[in-house]
């Protein structure tokens, strides 16, 4: 750059800038220098820097050939010796422009700035520079406490909404529950009421066999009585005698009422059965023959075991060992054998219409031969057990796991609410102090094992 050129260049820069040789001539300057030293740009044309500082030309030289071999920026002090007699401590900036040579001077461009206005600036520099460290400080901290709490809230709202979650589970279950309840307490209650209805005619009519049968009896002794007193009986007698067989009448009578006292008998028996059942609605704590719930039960169910036209007749059978009576809630208890001994039933008629549907029924009827399965067993003088057990298809590991959870189901919508063996799970665990256990095995059937002991505290 020459001189001419470095005029041209700084004219327009507000800077204080000068252009001098590895000397120190004082080659070329802008106006700003001309106004800091209060001379006219024009007088310093020809001058030495030495002569415009104070510092000695020795350190100058130093100074100017530091700045003529070094690549980087060398920073300096000079103290500048301004028209009016007084001094100006002013920062320098040098930088070669051209490199230095011995066959050619170095020219270094001189850049002052005032030391006390540096200063100040630097000064102010350096306290936005904190200023803008501590705000930028300041956000990182709003920030990460920002985010913790976005996290927090997050973990609030996921927990809130877990909680809330479960509630609403509770509260579902507890009313498909206490609906469940009213249904079965409505049942034990109309099953109840059929059952007195029943009881009292047919007591009537069980009562008055024996008085009806004897009447009979003694009528008969009499027509004995008269055919051998008068053994030529007129022919209108005869032929009564012949058109009602009084032959075959007598022996067929006594017949007659022995089916009519079975009947009756059998009836007796049903009633029993009911009011066994309609323990459903009780809540006492009492002593009982576990046999006589689970036969109440098959009773209220004999409609679903018998054959109908799509589905075979399933068996029974029935394997009971001497129990003594158990103390417990007998109407939760039967409760627990209509959900088991119902969702076997379910089984073994899936089972059925799992068969190839081309085939007939009689092939159906040997092919499956479903089955249910009841044993009762004393483990030991504390413990009782109750096995129902169908050979129906089975059920897999992964639905196995969840039968005891509520609300879970493999029936179809409308058919099933998911809570029989849930709360049949209660019923047993938290009620009985008991266990209740499912084995299966996929196309082998399922087992439920029950097992409650045969005297517990009263669990108010």
């Amino acid at each position: 750059m020459t001189p001419e050129q470095f005029i041209e260049f700084a004219r327009v820069l507000p800077e204080p800038l000068l252009l001098v040789s590895g000397e120190g001539l004082l080659l070329a300057t802008n106006q700003p220098v001309a106004d800091i030293l209060g001379l006219r740009r024009q007088e310093l044309w020809g001058k030495m820097l030495f002569e415009l500082v104070t510092e000695s030309d020795n350190d100058i030289l130093k100074y100017l050939q530091a700045c003529s071999i070094s690549r980087a920026m060398v920073i300096g002090s000079l103290t500048l010796r301004l028209n009016d007699g007084q001094t100006l401590i002013c920062r320098s900036q040098g930088a070669v422009i051209q490199p230095w040579s011995p066959e050619s001077s170095a020219l270094i461009l001189l850049r002052l700035e005032n030391r006390v206005v540096a200063s100040s600036n630097f000064v102010l520099l350096n306290e936005k520079i904190d200023e803008l460290a501590k705000e930028v400080q300041r956000r990182k901290q709003a920030e990460e406490a920002l985010k913790k709490a976005n996290q927090e809230l997050e973990i609030r709202v996921e927990e809130r909404t877990t909680a809330l979650q479960e509630t609403l589970n509770e509260l579902q279950v507890t009313q498909t529950q206490l609906i469940q309840a009213e249904k079965m307490s409505s049942l034990g209650q109309m099953v109840a009421g059929i059952a007195h209805e029943i009881n009292n005619p047919v007591s009537f009519i069980y009562g008055n066999l024996h008085h009806a049968h004897k009447y009979t009896e003694d009528l008969l002794k009499l027509v004995q009585i008269y055919q051998q007193i008068c053994p030529d009986t007129p022919p209108e007698i005869q032929q009564q005698v012949e058109e009602i067989d009084l032959d075959f009448l007598i022996p067929d009578i006594t017949k007659l009422f022995q089916s009519m006292k079975v009947g009756a008998e059998r009836i007796q028996e049903i009633v029993k059965s009911l009011r066994n059942f309609s323990r459903l609605d009780e809540a006492e704590f009492k002593q009982v023959n576990i046999h006589e719930g689970i036969d109440s039960t098959l009773m209220i169910l004999e409609h679903r075991l018998q054959a109908r036209h799509e589905y075979p007749e399933i068996k029974v059978i029935k394997k009971y060992s001497q129990l003594p009576n158990v103390t417990c809630y007998p109407g939760q208890l039967n409760q627990v054998f209509m959900n088991i001994i119902a969702n076997a039933i379910d089984a073994l008629e899936a089972s059925v219409n799992n068969l190839n549907p081309q085939t007939t029924d009689n092939q159906k009827l040997a092919e499956n031969n479903p089955q249910i399965q009841i044993k009762t067993e004393l483990i030991d003088e504390k413990w009782i057990e109750v096995t129902i057990a169908d050979n129906g298809l089975g059920i897999n590991e992964q639905v196995r796991s969840k039968l005891f959870d509520p609300f879970f189901t493999t029936k179809t919508v409308g058919k099933g609410t998911g809570l029989g063996l849930y709360i049949s799970y209660q019923i047993i665990v938290e009620k009985h102090n008991g266990q209740l256990s499912c084995f299966s095995v996929p196309g082998k059937g399922a087992e439920f094992v029950i097992k409650i002991p045969i005297a517990i505290l009263n669990k108010s």
